[in-house]
C-alpha cells in the first residue's frame, strides 16, 4: 500500500479532501492539496477550511508518529491558524513538525506553502494523547 493509500485508510476524510501524501516520518509529515475551483471561496481563492483541513491532517499524522509508548492516538484540542497569503492556482503543501511530544500532550507546527515555496499559512495545534 502506498503512502497516500495508508493515509486514506487511517484518515478517510483526506480522500474526500483530495489530499495526497508526500512524506511521513517522525521528523516531518508533508501532505499536498491541488488548487481546484471546487475547493475555492469567492474570487478563486483556495478556501481556508481546505487549507486548515490539510494542516490538521498533517499535524495529526505527525502527532501519531510521535506517540509515547502505550498511547493509542491523539485528538486535536486546540488549533491556531494564521493565513498569510491567498492561493489562486497550483497547489499547497503542508509540512508538520512536532515541537513537543509529551506523555499527555503533543504540540505541532504546520507550515503551508504554495508551489513557489511561499508561506501561505502557519498552524499551531495541541493534541491530547489518548
Amino acid at each position: 500500500m502506498d503512502l497516500t493509500e495508508q493515509m486514506y485508510a487511517a484518515m478517510p476524510f483526506t480522500r474526500t479532501l483530495g489530499a495526497t501524501a508526500v512524506a511521513a516520518d517522525r521528523d516531518e509529515v508533508r501532505l499536498r492539496l491541488e488548487w481546484t475551483p471546487e475547493r475555492c471561496t469567492s474570487g478563486g481563492l483556495l478556501h481556508g477550511g481546505a487549507t486548515l483541513a490539510l494542516a490538521d491532517a498533517a499535524g495529526g499524522w505527525a502527532g501519531f508518529l510521535n506517540l509515547p509508548e502505550g498511547a493509542s492516538g491523539t485528538a486535536t484540542t486546540s488549533s491556531s491558524t494564521h493565513f498569510l497569503r491567498p492561493v489562486t492556482a497550483g497547489a499547497v503543501e503542508a509540512a508538520a513538525r512536532v515541537l513537543h511530544a509529551g506523555r499527555t500532550a503533543i504540540v505541532v507546527v504546520v507550515d503551508v506553502t504554495d508551489d513557489r515555496g511561499r508561506l501561505t499559512a502557519r498552524v499551531t495545534q495541541s493534541q491530547a494523547v489518548l
